[in-house]
């Protein structure tokens, strides 16, 4: 296990953007990756393995996850897994190029965003930053909302909690985010381009992204996910909330 930190002038106080853990078996995308982000205040560590990386988590979890798909002995599907049933921490799955069955299925166990290789360090940076910014901003875009209540489910934006019928639903940070957007906005139908710029902020990228969280998001929210009432297909169009 490494830790990388870039050291700052005396005059000013040492202060971390955020913890990150890259669990990357190749070392020099691992080291690469992890100077980039050091670059720009993350404390940063790095662990070659899946089992290990699971380990290192217990002790605590970091602010992000960055985790290659192909790893030795445990690889990165099971470590999402083992790490969705326990925390929605956010993760971004790097994955080999052309892999897209790979990198849905990733989606589907609940990595938030993906990257295939190869990458650029520049953009991964820009999307830790997106990620980390959204995350921690809520309290405040959400500081005076009020719950948004419809069919049966209650959204709270401010404690970040979903209940359907008094029941409380276990969402992840993507999966709220996108709800919500859809409950503010209800019956108005978005793209999928739209969606992922509004609730991922990207202007570019996999719109396949969308389409898996909205899988996912049915599967926990609706009665029946095969015909669903809350989050609405229109064919052709993008997805609406309907109630």
């Amino acid at each position: 296990m490494t830790v990388i930190t870039m050291s700052k002038p005396a005059s000013e106080p040492a202060r971390a953007a955020g913890k990150i853990l890259v669990v990357e078996d190749d070392k020099t995308v691992a080291e690469v990756v992890s100077r980039y982000l050091a670059r720009e205040g993350y404390e940063v560590e790095h662990v070659a393995d899946g089992a290990v990386a699971l380990a290192r988590l217990q002790q605590g979890m970091p602010d992000l996850l960055v985790l290659d798909l192909m790893l030795p002995g445990l690889d990165g599907r099971e470590v999402c897994r083992r790490v969705r049933a326990i925390s929605d921490v956010p993760i971004i799955m790097l994955t080999a190029l052309g892999e897209t069955g790979d990198r849905i299925r990733g989606l589907e166990l609940g990595a938030d965003d993906y990257l295939a290789k190869p990458f650029s360090p520049r953009e991964l940076v820009a999307r830790v930053k997106n990620v980390l910014k959204r995350s921690g901003n809520h309290d405040d875009r959400h500081a005076h909302a009020g719950p948004l209540e419809a069919g049966g489910i209650v959204l709270d934006r401010r404690s970040r909690e979903v209940t359907i019928d008094g029941k409380p639903v276990d969402l992840t940070q993507r999966e709220f985010d996108l709800l919500a957007f859809l409950m503010e906005h209800p019956r108005e139908v978005f793209r999928r381009e739209v969606l992922l710029e509004h609730v991922w902020g990207y202007t570019f990228g996999d719109t396949s992204t969308v389409t898996v969280h909205v899988r996912r998001l049915r599967e926990k929210i609706e009665p029946d996910p095969s015909n669903p009432t809350y989050v609405q297909t229109v064919w052709g169009v993008g997805y609406k909330f309907g109630v």
